[in-house]
């Protein structure tokens, strides 16, 4: 969804009529993490813009199941919407045989919110300084190293399955559920390194309790200038996505849609919400409805095909 940041707002639609009480903002992770800072300033700012309460309500578990079908047994009326990653919408389709949802026909694509970076972080006591040193490392050690993701098939996993695999060596896989437990077994050695998105170890990096090694962007990012971006370090590959979006159950109205769309336009541009984003090396995004839809058959396309390569399967 590259290209698509807006540079004006768009007025409101006027509330829709059949939307009632508070909307729930579902969150597929745990508090504490990367989603749940985000839905934060979500709801704030979408709360002013619509003169409705959000009440955010963290559904983590099963890689985003147990948020979907909470979301899918709501009320296609304006009065339940999740924030979710790529990985949900665009990776989880190719990675189960049996998901229990479909990401075409059970959703509404209501407006992109955030672009995460993605940071591969290593323990300093693993010794190791640039992604070229775990490399060798894990190269001469088959499976003795070890990576932490947020859970099998989330972006976390994929992207070390992506460099283990250019790279041709073997790193054992530790997932854990949400990014605290993942990112403290990293801080304390329990595991070695991790792909994690940036804004959730800024803290870490700044302390020198993890080590940065390199950025899954296509390029260097501002907070983080003398990391080097993937490819610099040698490996032709995809850039991992790290976007969010908002997204309503299956069948929403195109005036609520629309509204809602609005309202996080107007949040994510809004100056303190903005700059709150981009502290966190979150960048703001908007886009329409439309446009969210693409970028899924765009990533799910690349992604899918990644998957399959890999033969990642999870029952």
């Amino acid at each position: 969804m590259a290209g698509m940041l807006a540079l004006t707002a768009l007025p409101l639609p006027a509330p829709a009529q059949d939307a009632r009480g508070p909307l729930r903002l579902i969150v597929p992770q745990p508090p504490g993490g990367a989603a749940d800072f985000i839905a934060r300033i979500l709801a704030d700012g979408m709360g002013r813009e619509l003169g409705q309460a959000v009440v955010v309500e963290n559904r983590g578990g099963a890689n985003g199941t147990i948020a979907v079908n909470a979301l899918k047994a709501s009320r296609n009326d304006g009065t339940a919407v999740l924030l979710g990653g790529v990985s949900l919408f665009a990776f989880n389709p190719s990675l189960y045989s049996n998901l229990p949802y479909d990401p075409f026909r059970d959703f509404t694509y209501v407006a992109p919110v955030v672009d995460t970076v993605l940071v591969l972080v290593a323990n300093p006591r693993l010794g190791v300084g640039t992604l070229a040193d775990l490399m060798d490392r894990a190269r001469a050690q088959p499976e003795r190293l070890t990576y932490a993701s947020v859970g099998i098939g989330n972006s976390t996993h994929l992207a070390m399955e992506m460099i283990t695999g250019t790279a041709g060596v073997r790193m054992t896989h530790v997932p854990f559920t949400g990014s605290t437990p993942a990112v403290t077994s990293v801080l304390t050695a329990q595991t070695d390194c991790m792909v994690i998105p940036l804004q959730t170890v800024i803290p870490h990096i700044g302390t020198g309790a993890l080590v940065p090694l390199a950025v899954m962007n296509s390029g260097r990012v501002a907070t983080m200038p003398d990391v080097p971006a993937l490819r610099e370090t040698g490996f032709e590959s995809l850039a991992m996505p790290g976007w969010y979006a908002l997204v309503g159950p299956a069948g929403m109205p195109d005036a609520v849609t629309e509204r809602l769309n609005a309202a996080v336009r107007a949040t994510v541009m809004n100056p303190d919400a903005a700059r709150r984003l981009r502290e966190q090396a979150l960048e703001p995004m908007t886009a329409t409805a439309a446009e969210v839809r693409r970028a899924v058959e765009t990533d799910s396309a690349n992604w899918g095909a990644f998957i399959r390569r890999t033969n990642l399967k999870v029952e």
